[in-house]
């Protein structure tokens, strides 16, 4: 009966989802082609400083000498840096500041996934949740988008979906079927089914009794924190006057001749390196400070109610040999009813996260029952063989997710990823929630409220494609010629094509020779330290 009712349910609400909205795909195919074509048809954008970047003195500099930008942007991480390269490319005039180091806070602290949201879609469908299907549809779009932008930093990743009941064959099955659905040409990979013996062939280490077999769908990953610098970098290469370190003290304000409205002109800056304050003046000021949204909310209005509803996520990182290389893992069903991906990364294995309710911090500290709780977790899933250990973790961190509130929700379980873009009466331009695969559309359509709102000369959108730092000359074996070129161990030219892409040249060229006959160069900081 529970087997009927599951794939019943399965299959009416995935056919209703794929019959009400089936027609989008083809809709938002013909708009981003259209949209291509723009981009295309205007040619190459003028990138002024292609070949060498600007210091920090100097983009300090252009923020204190400049009369007024476009654009300024308040906050670094991946939303940020994204609406930095956005207004520029559109020939805005564009500053961005960030308080600390640019993804120094939870663009750093993700899963390193670049995903649609699969228990999303499951909400979809079982819910007939028109909005939530949108985001992962956007979502998977922007995933595909993410992977050919920054190849060097991001991966289809197989995640593999151990089942432990035959009737969750079928309703998991229909389930990621209907995520490649949606995905439409944009799929990475199609998923499969795998027999026990064969699941127990890829992921040894998975727990024998009562396996029924698994699923394997696919995702991408990416290396979050290099990902958020290289649209930083991105933006800066296209004339974006962009400075970390750089805190904002207070917003700038001035009475509007022509309605006697106060609007929001720009914002003190604090160079918290030095203590120097100066001011940085602009038509319109953009809110992308992520947890810290409402602290600059307030600045603007005291009165302002908060619209952040705060969620820490814990990860943790332990040795290796607990997954395989290549496969991550998904529990879609955790005790408490989370999700946890256990995953490959770096020669490590990441396990998280957790979704808890917290305080915002400028530095979280991962709580122990969440570490705990992460590795009780992973206990179910493996083999009595494998030992999970408290001495393991190498590594935790927290994260906290920006979630928008939900007045109607009771945790922060349930409130989905979606984003909000809203304007003060002053002007000052928010954008608050969503999540990293979708920065870029994000970006898009609060420069789009942003242009309405301050009538900035600016066209349409150019970031659909637009190459990432170090993403135009890389390939798969560019760390050959690194190899060949420069006498670098292997390992070391894989690290450097992989984190600096078509950069990499320039980064080898500064290593210094070891004086040995082999590595000829690229000695290493430490014996064990890949830099």
């Amino acid at each position: 009966m529970a087997f009927r009712k599951a794939v019943k349910g399965t299959l009416i609400g995935g056919g209703a989802i794929a019959t009400a909205f089936g027609l989008s795909q083809f809709f938002e195919y013909r708009r981003n082609q259209a949209r291509l074509a723009y981009v295309e048809a205007e040619g190459q954008m003028k990138m002024p400083f292609e070949d060498k970047l600007p210091t920090r003195q100097e983009q300090l500099a252009t923020l204190q000498n400049t009369p007024e930008f476009d654009v300024l942007v308040v906050g670094g991480g991946a939303t940020g840096a994204g609406c930095a390269l956005d207004a520029v490319t559109r020939n805005l005039k564009t500053a961005l500041v960030e308080r600390s180091d640019f993804s120094s806070g939870t663009s750093s602290r993700s899963t390193k996934l670049i995903h649609g949201g699969v228990r999303y879609l499951q909400k979809a469908i079982m819910k007939l949740d028109y909005e939530q299907y949108m985001m992962v549809k956007e979502a998977l779009h922007e995933r595909a988008n993410l992977l050919e932008i920054a190849p060097h930093l991001s991966a289809p990743l197989p995640i593999m979906l151990p089942v432990y009941k035959w009737w969750q064959l079928p309703y998991y099955w229909a389930g990621i079927k209907m995520y490649d659905l949606v995905a439409g040409s944009h799929c990475l990979k199609s998923s499969y089914v795998l027999s026990k013996s064969k699941a127990l062939e890829l992921f040894p280490m998975l727990k024998k009794d009562k396996l029924v077999g698994a699923i394997v769908y696919y995702d991408g990953q990416h290396n979050d924190s290099r990902m958020n610098l290289a649209i930083a970098l991105a933006a800066a290469r296209y004339g974006a006057a962009i400075a970390n370190y750089t805190e904002v003290v207070r917003l700038l304000k001035m009475t509007d001749s022509a309605t006697g409205k106060e609007r929001v002109c720009g914002a003190r800056c604090r160079d918290v390196t030095t203590g120097q304050e100066f001011d940085v003046r602009a038509k319109c000021v953009i809110n992308a400070t992520g947890p810290f949204t409402d602290s600059l909310r307030k600045m603007d209005n005291q009165e302002t109610a908060n619209i952040c509803q705060p969620s820490a996520g814990v990860h943790i990182v332990i040795p290796g040999y607990y997954s395989p290389d290549n496969m991550g893992l998904l529990d879609p069903a955790t005790s408490d009813g989370r999700v946890i991906f256990f995953l490959p990364w770096e020669k490590m294995t990441i396990a998280g996260t957790t979704d808890t309710p917290t305080d915002v911090t400028a530095h979280p500290i991962p709580m122990e029952e969440d570490i705990n709780f992460i590795l009780s977790e992973v206990r179910n899933y493996l083999s009595p063989d494998v030992e999970v250990r408290r001495g393991d973790v190498l590594a935790a961190w927290s994260g906290i997710r920006p979630l928008v509130t939900d007045p109607n929700s009771k945790d922060t379980q349930s409130i989905c990823r979606n984003h909000v873009v809203s304007i003060s009466n002053t002007g000052l331009v928010t954008i608050a929630g969503g999540k990293w695969t979708t920065y870029r559309s994000m970006a898009e359509e609060t420069l789009d409220a942003a242009i309405k709102e301050h009538k900035l000369p600016a066209g349409p959108s150019r970031t659909m494609g637009l190459m990432l730092e170090g993403g135009k000359d890389w390939t798969p074996t560019l760390y050959i010629r690194l190899v060949q070129d420069y006498g670098l161990e292997n390992e070391v030219a894989q690290h450097l094509a992989a984190t600096y892409g078509g950069r990499a040249f320039e980064v080898a060229k500064m290593a210094q020779v070891t004086g040995k006959r082999w590595p000829i160069v690229g000695k290493r900081l430490h014996v064990l330290l890949i830099f």
